[in-house]
């Protein structure tokens, strides 16, 4: 972990000023929803660890469960499902018994932005998380990023150089991960934007998984 710090946020976070006055809005607004960080979703000896940018209000911040209740949920949990990374029916709701398998979700911002949109500072906050995530998985070997902000946060929080590894969909980079090699792999985020203006198609989200699939089972 790094230095000490847990690799879940606590629910009452209160390093980003931004992000706990909007917590706390939405939370007059809609009390019923999750209105907190988002813990990661997934066992921590799993071999692939999904990295997004962060909670989407109505999804992840509403539900509790990463990538849970919106359109990117929707296309990320059938894409999990095909590769064999899931079990159960995905059902948009983090009480659907859904387990995935080899793999855990997380995000680089634990907090809901506003506009789905966290600033430098939030992220820098917030990276210790991360990096406390990445170093308790002690059979990690492979990271999708989703999106280029993602890509760079993880970059920093295994401690390297932007310069280690260029962002684009389908690249993969070679690193050294705190418990040995990692293989990075980058997708385009698989947002409705995205998706809606064929920046990201399904074929193309699937070859991405099926590059991580393919390493995972033969090396």
């Amino acid at each position: 972990m790094s230095a000490g710090i847990p690799p879940e946020a606590p629910l009452d976070c209160p390093l980003c000023p931004r992000l706990v006055a909007f917590r706390e809005k939405t939370a007059a607004e809609h009390p019923d929803w999750h209105n907190a960080p988002v813990e990661s979703f997934g066992k921590a000896d799993a071999r692939l660890l999904i990295i997004g940018l962060a909670p989407g209000l109505r999804g992840a911040n509403r539900t509790g469960r990463p990538f849970t209740g919106d359109w990117a949920g929707d296309l990320l949990y059938a894409t999990l499902d095909r590769f064999g990374f899931s079990r159960g029916t995905y059902a948009s709701h983090a009480g659907d018994g859904v387990e995935l398998v080899d793999a855990m979700i997380t995000n680089a911002v634990r907090c809901v932005p506003p506009e789905n949109k966290p600033v430098g500072a939030e992220a820098n906050a917030c990276r210790p998380y991360l990096t406390s995530r990445i170093a308790a998985m002690s059979q990690l070997r492979a990271i999708l990023c989703l999106g280029k902000i993602s890509h760079d946060n993880t970059l920093r929080a295994l401690g390297l150089p932007l310069k280690a590894a260029t962002f684009g969909h389908a690249a993969t980079a070679d690193l050294v991960g705190p418990g040995g090699p990692v293989r990075l792999f980058d997708s385009y985020h698989c947002s409705r934007y995205n998706t809606n203006t064929g920046r990201l198609t399904q074929a193309m989200f699937d070859g991405v998984f099926a590059d991580i699939r393919a390493y995972l089972d033969h090396g």
